[in-house]
This record gives structure tokens, C-alpha cells and sequence, in this order.
């Protein structure tokens, strides 16, 4: 009964750094800010929320399956947010040369 109320208390962390990407997605000046925000808060709420949901499930087998998740997407976020980060840096860089 206790454990419950700790792996939703997980999931509700999880929601609010989902909740600070998103707010971080939109107050933020510029591409840049707006991507670490992104890559951020989304893994560490994605972490929080996939731990919260294993120990909710309690099988060793769901637990497996929302870590190999968890890595994926946070190898991928990684990966596009670093690509559109260099993206636009070229893309400025060339603005400044003309």
C-alpha cells in the first residue's frame, strides 16, 4: 500500500518534469534553450514515469521492457536534438557570412 503511493509519487515527478519541458518549450528566447529544456526534463520525466510504471506492474519482465524503452528514447532525443542543434548552427553561421 505504501510502495503504491512511492511509485505514483514517481509518476506525479515524472508529470512535472514533463510539464517543465513543455513550459521551458514555450517561455525560452531561442532554439537552443528550447532544446535543452526538451532533452532534459522529457528523459528525467520519462525515467521517473518508466520506473513508477515498472514497480506499479512489479514484474521483472515489464521492468525490462520500460528500460529497453527509456534507453531507446533517450538515445534517440539525444541524437535529433543534437542534430537540430547543429542544423542551426550552420544555419546561422551561413546568415552571418552573407
Amino acid at each position: 500500500m505504501i510502495a503504491d503511493f512511492l511509485w505514483l509519487g514517481l509518476i506525479a515527478a515524472g508529470l512535472i518534469f514533463f510539464a517543465a519541458g513543455t513550459l521551458g518549450l514555450l517561455r525560452f528566447p531561442d532554439l537552443f534553450c528550447r532544446l535543452h529544456a526538451l532533452t532534459k526534463a522529457d528523459n528525467l520525466g520519462l525515467a521517473l514515469v518508466a520506473l513508477g510504471t515498472a514497480g506499479l506492474w512489479a514484474t521483472p519482465a515489464a521492468a525490462m521492457k520500460l528500460a529497453v524503452i527509456w534507453a531507446l528514447v533517450a538515445v534517440s532525443a539525444a541524437t535529433s536534438g543534437h542534430m537540430i542543434a547543429r542544423h542551426a548552427r550552420r544555419a546561422w553561421r551561413q546568415e552571418d557570412a552573407l
